[in-house]
């Protein structure tokens, strides 16, 4: 065929510049075929020749929308590879590797710990260590998919960072057309979630201080007070930790919380050997109707994804954070083994008369030392507050308050109005209704379920839906559909069993409740 109408041919669809009468076209054909090459379909707008029109592919399935975004992918693959998201963050207080596995550490090992011999009371011994592996192992998973899909997100927008909400947003952006129609809702959702379970948290946080130190000080100084007067004591402090607005300058109570909880938990150790733990009387398999209990406050005590991405964006070196042996591999390695340790061996000690907090179980009233342990402990989760505390602040003041006040003077008071404001929240919530450590497993069930497991697996499957051959789809697909599913199945039993216990204990009146609980701490709960 003579190569003049090859040339006639290619012009038609826009390969070749039909004649010279244009000079324009000639000048746009030299600079395509000297630089990448790339499908005319996505021409820019400043070419526009007559004789330009988009390829059509005969052979695309109607309705499948993949192949054009792959080709968009293409289009941007240079300007994509090239940028990196890591070198481009500006940190004003980046944090080192060690403290960033001191805050993750710190953020892990709270009063969820505590309640794993109870925990593994529901379960048996067996099932109880096994099924905390995998749950450690499960989150570990989500972890490090959410984080993969934020870095590719980032490098697809050319953003230095994402937040959790940001993320989920973007990633249902990319999805497909059902999942875009969502998209504008996802923020909301995170951040409803995380909301939720971080004031929770902090609510619990306050709510076991408090008891711990009433009990020193009416048992062991002989004080009148009650549980409010302590709470209304240790408000100010609290206030004032809440007022750090930098993590780096968190890592110092971050250090000091682990060293004492460190110290906590060997003396704690102690007391579970002072006898050696035996098999008897201890079940191997709980029974199933605990069996949510027991996820809920495994997932509530090993889950820290509210604090992650705020710790990886922190990081002056996150390359370091996802690698093989990097901060988030060892530090859930090290929370699993402490986890499982606690729990078994908590419950070996113990067996069913495991209280909700392993410190209830200690010879208080007649042992010094058992006292200092409720002391110590107190302390290492009164200064962790702080970082429960700065997930739900940076949420309400990034997301909803402090960008509409960016021109206004007053703008340093408003944050710390606000940082005052969430910690009275906690307080009132945690003043208000008694015995907040029932509904661990709830927040763990609840809010867990969904931000540790569902949703990652959810973002992961948008954000590479178009950009995988269709056998990756597939198995991506049945992949993330199994943890989907065990997290909502986990939201729905959990929240059901633990909302059920819930009613039941809080079946009488809630000044009855109130008394009762206080009968408990004064003469039964905290005795040997």
């Amino acid at each position: 065929m003579p190569k003049n109408i090859l040339a006639e041919m290619g012009s038609q669809v826009g390969l070749t510049p039909r004649n010279a009468q244009n000079q324009k076209e000639p000048e746009e054909w030299k600079r395509r075929q000297s630089g990448p090459m790339i499908n005319p379909s996505f021409e820019p707008d400043d070419f526009l020749p007559q004789s330009l029109s988009p390829v059509k592919d005969e052979k695309k399935r109607p309705g499948d929308n993949g192949i054009f975004l792959v080709n968009m992918k293409q289009k941007d693959m240079q300007d994509t590879e090239e940028y990196e998201p890591y070198d481009n963050r500006v940190v004003e207080h980046p944090t080192t590797n060690i403290e960033t596995f001191l805050h993750l550490m710190k953020g892990s090992l709270g009063t969820g710990i505590l309640a794993m011999p109870r925990a593994f009371a529901n379960a048996g011994y067996v099932v109880g260590s096994i099924g905390t592996v995998i749950i450690g192992v499960l989150c570990t998973y989500c972890i490090h998919i959410l984080i993969d899909s934020c870095y590719v997100l980032c490098k697809r927008r050319k953003v230095p960072s994402m937040s959790y909400t940001v993320a989920a947003e973007a990633a249902l952006s990319e999805g497909p057309a059902w999942c875009k129609a969502c998209a504008p809702y996802a923020a909301h959702i995170v951040n409803t979630f995380l909301l939720i379970y971080q004031i929770g948290t902090c609510c619990v946080y306050v709510v076991f201080v408090s008891e711990n130190i009433y009990f020193v000080l009416s048992k062991h100084f002989h004080l009148d007070v009650t549980v409010f007067q302590v709470m209304l004591c240790v408000l100010l402090p609290l206030i004032l930790i809440n007022y750090v607005r930098d993590l780096k300058y968190l890592a110092p109570f971050s250090a000091i919380a682990n060293v004492v909880t460190i110290t906590g938990f060997a003396i704690i150790l102690y007391y579970i050997f002072e006898d050696v733990p035996t098999l008897e009387g201890k079940v191997p398999a709980g029974k199933l109707a605990n069996f949510p209990l027991f996820f809920g406050t495994v997932l509530f005590a090993l889950e820290a994804i509210g604090v992650i991405l705020p710790l990886e964006n922190e990081m002056k070196s996150p390359r370091d954070f996802v690698s093989r042996f990097g901060v988030l591999n060892c530090s859930m390695v090290s929370i699993i083994v402490l986890y499982v340790g606690m729990g078994l061996f908590g419950y070996l000690r113990y067996g069913d008369d495991s209280e909700g907090s392993i410190t209830l179980n200690l010879p208080s009233e007649t042992e010094i030392l058992a006292t200092v342990v409720q002391c110590l402990l107190a302390f290492a989760i009164y200064i962790t507050h702080g970082l429960a505390c700065y997930v739900a602040i940076d949420i309400v003041w990034n997301d909803y308050i402090g960008n509409r006040l960016l021109n206004s003077k007053h703008r340093l008071i408003w944050e710390y109005l606000l940082r005052t404001t969430i910690v009275l929240v906690t307080f009132g919530i945690a003043a208000a209704v008694p015995s907040l450590e029932l509904f661990i497993s709830l927040f763990g069930a609840l809010c867990l379920s969904a931000l540790g497991l569902a949703f990652p697996a959810f973002i992961q499957s948008c954000t590479y839906w178009y950009y995988v051959s269709r056998s990756e789809r597939i198995r991506m697909i049945v992949k993330n559909a199994i943890v989907v599913v065990f997290g909502i199945l986990g939201l729905v039993v959990g929240t059901w069993t633990s909302l059920d216990r819930i009613i039941e204990e809080f079946g009488s009146s809630p000044e009855q409740h109130l008394m009762n609980k206080t009968h408990i701490i004064n003469n039964e709960t905290l005795s040997p």
